[in-house]
């Protein structure tokens, strides 16, 4: 997996992507700022100072107007939670494309997606179930999903990257056949459109609770991720030269799948299944930077904030009904991925 890049002499990864993560970081600002006042709620930036006087004139008694609802409760808190998943799915996708030296991999590889969904299905099908319960079986069934996967693979003990990933494609399709059983199982009226609702994705559902609890936890692994990033250069390197260098390859590689399986984990938790971020950005980074993660794990992030803020902003404004925000990323990263393809033919993808 080498991805193309200038041949020129003056090609330094180093600098370039000190300059485009500048460029990203404000970019990301810009992009934050801009989807704070875009909806069905018209509000204008010059209404901020009013809308923070309401907020602060709630302790002398008054009423807080209709815009400072929309503005404080809504869409701020969905702001930050759509960046803080389109980083998480970029990292994981990253990582798990640098631990499995393949570049079709995704975050739904283990099954961590789909044990996720079961998780959540399960919890929407359970009378009286609180979103609370619902968002901690997503957790709990994802990582299950990912422990499942190792198990397997331990016990197969045969080239174990190869079998991680057959183990991740038997686990896949046993809980994707128990979404399918859940939803035959399901009231067609009500219980059946929450669960499709959910594999579509959305984030409407995001609230303060919902990133008070997510943000320490993908926050944490993030910076993680980045902490450890050199040694993914070196994992990628495989086994013998992993060991040659003095790093335990299979305690990292350990590492990093937990620290990627978690955020994606709550990902899907709090927002439901959202496709083609953890796929599409990485291949951008790494068109970018090249393939060093030093330098093409935090371009990674910063696109995959950037690209799930965007589509976001979209699948709420482009019509009345809001749209699926899975269906916004794939109109989007399907033909960018396919002109990746095309820009980079020729390179180490053939």
């Amino acid at each position: 997996m080498q991805p193309s890049h200038p041949t020129n002499t003056t090609w330094n990864p180093c600098a370039r992507a000190a300059r485009l993560n500048a460029g990203l970081a404000i970019g990301l600002v810009a992009m934050l700022w801009l989807s704070l006042w875009i909806g069905w709620v018209p509000i204008a930036p010059g209404e901020l100072g009013a809308i923070v006087q309401s907020w602060l004139g709630n302790g002398a008694g008054e009423e807080i107007t209709g815009k400072a609802l929309v503005f404080g409760l809504v869409r701020i808190p969905r702001a930050l939670l759509t960046v803080l998943v389109g980083m998480s799915l970029s990292a994981a996708g990253a990582v798990y494309q640098g631990l499995f030296r393949n570049p079709l991999v995704s975050p739904e590889i283990l099954g961590v997606s789909a044990g996720a969904t079961f998780g959540a299905a399960l919890g929407l099908l359970i009378a009286g179930s609180s979103w609370l319960v619902v968002q901690s079986l997503a957790f709990v069934f994802g990582l299950a999903a990912v422990g499942m996967a190792l198990l397997i693979a331990r016990l197969v003990a045969v080239r174990p990257m190869l079998v991680l990933v057959l183990a991740g494609l038997v686990v896949l399709s046993v809980f994707n056949s128990s979404i399918t059983l859940l939803k035959y199982l399901s009231d067609p009226y009500n219980e059946l459109p929450a669960i499709v609702f959910w594999m579509m994705g959305s984030m409407s559902r995001g609230q303060w609770g919902d990133l008070l609890i997510a943000a320490p936890i993908m926050v944490g692994s993030l910076v993680l991720i980045h902490l450890m990033r050199y040694k993914l250069n070196i994992l990628s390197l495989g086994d013998l030269q992993a060991k040659s260098l003095g790093l335990n390859p299979m305690l990292y590689r350990l590492v990093f799948i937990f620290l990627s399986s978690m955020v994606v984990s709550v990902s899907v938790a709090v927002c439901g299944q959202v496709c083609w971020v953890g796929l599409v950005m990485p291949h951008i980074a790494r068109t970018l930077v090249g393939p060093n993660h030093e330098q093409m794990l935090p371009v990674a992030v910063l696109s995959g904030g950037i690209f799930l803020l965007l589509a976001d902003t979209a699948a709420r404004s482009l019509t009345m009904a809001e749209l699926p925000i899975s269906v916004v990323t794939a109109f989007i990263g399907a033909p960018l991925f396919a002109y990746l393809l095309y820009r980079n033919r020729g390179s180490g993808w053939s």
